[in-house]
């Protein structure tokens, strides 16, 4: 089912939803999602006979800023029936960006959407665990967007003297180097 087929039985399926086709430099169709309509289109995409995308092997975002929108995130869709692929695009705005979750139609969600997340700062609204997966609790920002502050001015400090002697690090060198066989 190439672009137009695939559009054309999305909006027989959902009317009212407007489909836009992204331009694509493979062969796997990509169509754009609003917002608002991802998680009826998901489960259409899921659920419905002629289309029957099962399975989600991917889960990414990109940031674009300072576009406006600034985030799109893009979804891999698997027809376990066909051997089709489909890339579902949803663009997304604002530094304080939502989406609903897909993690109830398909559970390997979770985690990419935690990552998303806790990368680029994207929020996944009824996620089941919306807690930091990469980084630590207590991180400020989230390092993959492109107005992340990272210049961070440290000196190095080569000052500080050995904290064991070279005895002690050839016996440790050894002991490991022994241990490894």
């Amino acid at each position: 089912m190439d672009h137009d087929a695939l559009i054309a039985s999305l909006q027989q399926t959902i009317p009212g939803v407007a489909f836009e086709p992204a331009p694509s430099v493979d062969p796997q169709a990509t169509v754009y999602v609003p917002a608002a309509n991802l998680h009826d289109t998901a489960r259409t995409l899921r659920d419905h006979a002629d289309l029957s995308f099962a399975f989600l092997a991917e889960l990414t975002a990109v940031d674009f800023w300072p576009r406006e929108p600034r985030f799109e995130v893009s979804y891999v869709l698997v027809s376990l029936v066909r051997p089709q692929r489909l890339r579902v695009k949803v663009r997304v705005e604002g530094p304080d960006a939502h989406l609903p979750t897909v993690t109830d139609l398909w559970p390997a969600a979770n985690w990419l959407e935690r990552e998303v997340w806790d990368m680029l700062g994207i929020a996944f609204d009824g996620h089941p665990d919306p807690r930091r997966l990469l980084m630590p609790e207590d991180w400020d920002g989230f390092p993959l967007r492109k107005d992340y502050p990272v210049q961070i001015r440290k000196g190095a400090n080569y000052v500080e003297p050995l904290q064991v002697t070279e005895d002690e690090f050839r016996r440790s060198l050894e002991k490991d180097r022994l241990s490894r066989r």
